[in-house]
């Protein structure tokens, strides 16, 4: 069995101290003590923490001001506490953290549940990160494991959307430990509840069975706030014959902890085959510091995700907003994202240009806001003067984002969707290739939704005629690129329009 735990000071005259042992560490004003303090309020003979069978332990040794764990007062007669990572320990009033407590068991030994731990690590996140460039033997870890979590981070940098991240890690982390097969299991919801988010498998050896991971190794990996390694499944019948594991072809397993300093984000699931050489305690080491590293770009794009979400639930509440102002509209800000994102997808928009129409589209009469009641709600058509002031609302839409740095991408969406291809729109009389392309798909699908929608002086038109007009009109209103794209998604536009597609179709980037 290896322990080894880590203390820092926190009290101004220990503040940033380090101590470190694998067997134990004395408190005290006893000079040969291991921590010597010199403070009125901590005893001659104060406290210890000593490494057991059970883990790390603090004892009071009879001290007159008390020792203290998290704020609670250990009793003398109650016997040693367990220590685990960033408890406060108070001796007297000197303030120490637990930074780091590590915890290996023999292959000997066994869990209370009967699962037989090869090794197992409570290292904290800031130790599990200095691991990146040594291994746990204090010595530089070798060029290829140093380049791989070089690698790991570079993902961090260059990719943004959660999902996509998630299986560059994997990959990497199935190719540098030699895994057959890999899985990331994210917690999610108010139960932390483990969720399948990504898989991989290796090309060298080709992973059998549908399980893809063991659900108990995970959970208890979770649950323990540990990264675990199970280096010889097979000398636990019981393990063995689990449906997940004998299924799976799985012969040794590393469970590793995604976490940060705030929270714990989910398990890094790897296993070897019976053929391949087990996991060991390096292995687990690696796979630990290449979990610790990559966990803050994690949490980072989930946060992200977060705060897109937020912000297009806002552009949709603000979108409805200005509809409700006109009774006649009423959907219309949805069936033109919707049939946008159609027409974007049909014409291989990247990504990046995919989410400007997902959330330029809404916002595309959001200049509508500035168009008196008389003329917005009016049931009859338009005078020349009323058209000319509603057409008003591509400009002032334009200004109402201009005033946000962050929107500027999508202006071209709200001020151009009404020019046409022949350079007779407005407001600028935009002609052909000076259209913003992003303008031109949303000019089709609003045009289409004018036409087949109701108003109070003219019935909407069938979506036969509302498609020959597109087709008509294209050189002409339209870029014929898009309307030739647009008429051959007439399917699945009608059945939007028929109420199975009830909401747009969703990108995770912006």
């Amino acid at each position: 069995m290896k322990h080894r735990i880590r203390l820092r000071g926190l009290s101004d005259c220990i503040a940033g101290k380090l101590w470190e042992s694998d067997s134990l560490i004395r408190a005290g004003r006893q000079a040969n003590f291991e921590i010597v303090l010199d403070d009125n309020s901590v005893s001659r003979r104060h406290a210890e923490v000593r490494s057991t069978d059970q883990g790390w332990q603090l004892t009071d040794l009879n001290s007159t001001n008390g020792t203290f764990i998290n704020g609670v007062r250990l009793l003398p007669a109650v016997g040693p506490r367990p220590l685990k990572n960033n408890d406060v320990i108070h001796f007297g009033k000197v303030a120490l953290a637990v930074e780091a407590l590590e915890h290996e068991i023999s292959p000997a030994e066994q869990t209370e549940e009967g699962l037989k731990v090869e090794a197992s690590t409570h290292s904290s996140w800031e130790d599990a990160v200095a691991g990146v460039a040594l291994d746990r033997n204090r010595s530089p870890r070798p060029g290829e494991q140093l380049l791989a979590l070089l690698r790991a981070g570079h993902h961090l940098v260059h990719i943004e959307q959660e999902e996509e991240l998630l299986h560059s890690i994997l990959n990497d982390a199935v190719g540098v430990l030699d895994a057959q097969r890999g899985a990331i299991v994210m917690a999610e919801g108010a139960k932390n509840e483990l969720k399948l988010r990504a898989l991989a498998t290796s090309k060298r050896f080709p992973a059998p069975g549908r399980f893809n991971y063991s659900k108990n190794l995970a959970q208890k990996a979770f649950n323990g706030s540990e990264s675990i390694l199970y280096s010889s499944l097979q000398a636990d019948p019981e393990l063995a014959a689990a449906q997940s594991i004998a299924d799976g072809g799985m012969g040794s397993v590393l469970c590793v902890l995604l976490r940060t300093p705030r929270r714990k984000l989910g398990i890094l699931h790897l296993d070897r085959n019976h053929w391949q050489k087990a996991f060991n305690a390096d292995d687990l080491h690696l796979a630990d510091a290449m979990a610790a590293h990559v966990s803050a770009g994690i949490e980072c794009a989930q946060l992200m995700k977060k705060q897109r979400e937020l912000f297009l639930n806002s552009i949709t509440i603000l979108a409805q907003a200005v509809e409700l102002r006109d009774p006649y509209t009423g959907g219309h800000t949805m069936r033109v994202t919707n049939y946008s994102m159609l027409l974007g997808e049909k014409l291989g928009l990247s990504a990046k240009d995919m989410n400007l129409i997902r959330t330029g589209t809404p916002l595309h009469d959001i200049g509508k806001i500035g168009i008196d009641d008389a003329i917005l709600r009016k049931p009859g058509r338009l005078t020349d003067p009323e058209f000319e002031i509603m057409k008003s609302h591509t400009v002032k839409g334009a200004t109402i984002l201009a005033t946000e740095p962050d929107l500027a991408p999508l202006i071209p969406i709200v001020r151009s969707h009404h020019e046409r291809w022949d350079g007779q729109g407005y407001p600028d009389g935009l002609r052909g290739e000076s259209i913003s392309p992003l303008a031109r798909i949303v000019a089709v699908a609003d045009a289409f939704d004018a036409m087949t929608s109701n108003r109070p002086y003219r019935q909407g038109m069938a979506p036969e005629i509302a498609f020959a007009e597109v087709e008509k009109q294209s050189n002409k209103q339209f870029d014929p690129q898009c309307a030739t794209a647009f008429l051959e998604i007439r399917d699945k536009i009608v059945e939007d329009m028929q109420g199975r597609r009830v909401t747009p179709l969703t990108v995770d980037t912006i």
